[in-house]
């Protein structure tokens, strides 16, 4: 089936090119994120939700298209923010475990991003991994993932970090124990 094809290589042959073409789309384009926020639902009360995005103006949306059918996932929707432009903006989204682990990863490290965004892709594959073990159900693997975020797309400091739940957990840094003590005021909102 054509949809069980993890790297689109179908499209691959059909289309020479076509592969480097979407690394240096997603290269300037592209996003590879870790949003953690928090959901009563997971015993931590937080949840990590990796996502691949890649956002166009309403002009070049059929890009958008392109790549989920090049990838055989995702989803295009609207993006209901104008920002700067003058248009609506799209986004392309893979948040699939299932197909970041089949697709996505398989595809950019068989075909390497050629920016800094690499060093982001390699954080964002690792924490996929980690989740793909369960390892973001223990405190400690969770706030390991929460560091490696703040890591990643010049992001803010983590909420989970500084929540109560982060805090009363001893973390784990550079092989040892330390308990993680932030200034109240933080918390305040959560």
């Amino acid at each position: 089936m054509k949809g069980d094809n993890p790297s689109g290589a179908d499209n691959q042959q059909e289309r020479p090119g076509f592969e480097q073409w979407v690394v240096g789309f997603v290269d300037g384009e592209g996003c590879f994120s870790v949003p953690i926020f928090r959901n009563h639902t997971y015993r931590l009360g937080w949840q990590a939700q990796p996502a691949f995005a890649v956002v166009q103006g309403a002009r070049s949306v059929h890009v958008l298209h392109e790549l989920r059918a090049f990838f055989g996932c995702g989803y295009v929707f609207i993006n209901r923010r104008h920002d700067n432009h003058r248009e609506h903006l799209y986004r392309y989204d893979v948040r699939s475990p299932r197909d970041l682990l089949g697709r996505i990863i398989p595809f950019f490290e068989a075909n390497p991003l050629r920016t800094a965004k690499v060093d982001d892709f390699m954080k964002f594959a690792t924490i996929v991994r980690m989740k793909e073990c369960g390892l973001h159900r223990a405190a400690e693997s969770m706030i390991q993932i929460a560091r490696i975020v703040e890591t990643m797309n010049h992001r803010k400091p983590s909420r989970f970090l500084e929540s109560s739940e982060a805090i009363r957990q001893p973390a784990l840094l550079d092989g040892r124990a330390e308990d993680m003590v932030l200034a109240s005021w933080r918390h305040e909102g959560l």
